[in-house]
C-alpha cells in the first residue's frame, strides 16, 4: 500500500519519508516547495510538486497510486507569524487541510495521520500536559491546528476513514545517519539557531523573554528528537492498519529544558562560546509546556531511542556542519 506524505520537502516530513522507505513502504510526496527544499527529497520516493488544497491534483494522485494512508505535514508553522497573518494561517493550515481530508474521503483513503502541535493547549501550568487537558491555544497557529483536529474527528465519525492526531512538542535534532536535518533558511527553531550561532553562521542569537514564571525566567519546552517523532508516526500507522480506533497522542518525553539550558547544552557539546542577546517576549509563546507521554507509550508501545538533550544537540550540530560543506542549492 502506498503512503502519501505531504510537506516532505520540509524538516519533519523528509525524515518521515526516509523512515517509510527504510521500512519498504511505497512513498509518494506532495509538496508545493513554498518553504521546502527539493534537494532534500529522498530519491526513492515519487515526488509531485503541487498544493494539498488542489483537489483535482490530489484526487488524481490518490487514485493513480492507490493511496490508502496519508501522513499530513504540510503547514505554516511559525507562531509569531501567525499572530500577524492569521488569515494566511487559517487558509493554509485549516482550509487546505479540510480540502485534503475531503479528497481523502472521496478516494477511499483508510488512514490519516495529522501533524498537530502542543500549541493547541496554550498555557498549561507546571505539570506535564495530558491529551485530556483543556484546549486553549494562544496563537492563530495553535487554533488553526485545533480546527483541523475537529474536522478530522467529525469526518471520522461520519465516514470509514480513521485517523491519529499527533501533538508535537518541540522537535529538534537530525537523522543519525546524516541523510537529512533541519535545512530551512532563516529557521526559528531554538536548537537550530543555537547550532548555527555556535558554528559562526550567525553573529549572535536572541533569547525572547527572561521574565517568565520559570526557574531561570526563560520559556521551558519538551524537546523531542525528530527520529523519535517519526517513529511515533510509524507506530500510529501500524495501529490504524491493525484496525485501531481514531485517537490523539502527545509526542514528547515528559520533561522540559529552558532556553538557557538549551543554549548551555549547545555550547557544551560544540565546545564553543557565542554571543547571546536578550530581547522581549514574542507574542503567542506560553511560559512552559511539557508533554504527558504515558498514553502513546502504553497504548501504541512507542519507545524513544534518543531521549537525551546532548544527543539531540550533537545530531543537530553534525547536520549543521554537513550543510556548511554542501553546495548552495535552493
Amino acid at each position: 500500500m502506498t503512503v502519501l506524505v505531504t510537506g516532505a520537502a520540509g524538516y519533519i516530513g523528509c525524515h518521515m519519508a526516509y523512515e517509510l522507505l527504510d521500512a519498504g513502504e511505497k512513498v509518494v510526496i506532495l509538496d508545493n516547495l513554498s518553504t521546502g527544499l527539493s534537494w532534500a527529497l529522498p530519491k526513492a520516493a515519487t515526488f509531485v510538486e503541487g498544493d494539498v488544497g488542489d483537489q483535482p491534483l490530489v484526487e488524481n494522485l490518490l487514485r493513480q497510486h492507490g493511496v490508502k494512508s496519508i501522513i499530513h505535514f504540510a503547514a505554516s508553522i511559525v507562531v509569531p507569524d501567525s499572530v500577524t497573518d492569521p488569515l494566511g494561517y487559517y487558509f493554509n493550515n485549516t482550509v487546505k487541510t479540510r480540502a485534503l481530508i475531503e479528497s481523502a474521503v472521496r478516494c477511499g483513503v483508510e488512514h490519516f495521520i495529522f501533524s498537530s502541535t502542543a500549541a493547541v493547549y496554550g498555557m498549561t501550568g507546571d505539570a506535564p500536559v495530558s491529551e485530556t487537558a483543556p484546549l486553549n491555544p494562544m496563537s492563530p497557529y495553535g487554533s488553526s491546528k485545533l480546527m483541523s483536529e475537529i474536522i478530522l474527528r467529525d469526518v471520522s465519525n461520519a465516514f470509514p476513514m480513521r485517523h491519529v492526531v499527533l501533538r508535537y512538542f518541540n522537535v529538534a535534532g537530525a537523522d543519525p545517519k546524516g541523510r537529512t536535518g533541519q535545512s530551512t533558511p532563516r529557521a526559528t527553531h531554538l536548537i537550530k539557531v543555537a547550532a548555527e550561532t555556535a558554528l559562526g553562521k550567525r553573529a549572535s542569537m536572541s533569547v525572547f523573554g527572561t521574565d517568565y514564571p520559570t526557574p531561570d525566567g526563560t520559556c521551558l519546552r519538551d524537546y523531542i528528537h525528530v527520529t523519535d517523532l517519526v517513529g511515533a508516526h510509524v507506530v500510529a500507522l501500524e495501529h490504524l492498519r491493525k484496525g485501531g480506533a481514531s485517537d490523539v497522542f502527545n509526542c514528547g518525553y515528559g520533561r522540559g529544558f529552558s532556553v538557557f539550558e538549551v543554549i548551555d547544552a549547545v555550547k557544551r557539546v560544540s565546545g564553543r562560546d557565542f554571543k547571546v542577546d536578550i530581547a522581549g517576549r514574542r507574542p503567542g509563546d506560553p511560559a512552559r509546556i511539557v508533554a504527558g507521554s504515558d498514553k502513546i507509550r502504553s497504548k501504541l508501545g512507542w519507545t524513544p531511542r534518543f531521549d537525551d538533550l546532548d544527543t539531540i544537540v550533537a545530531h543537530a550540530l553534525a547536520w549543521e556542519e554537513q550543510l556548511g560543506r554542501m553546495p548552495r542549492v535552493a
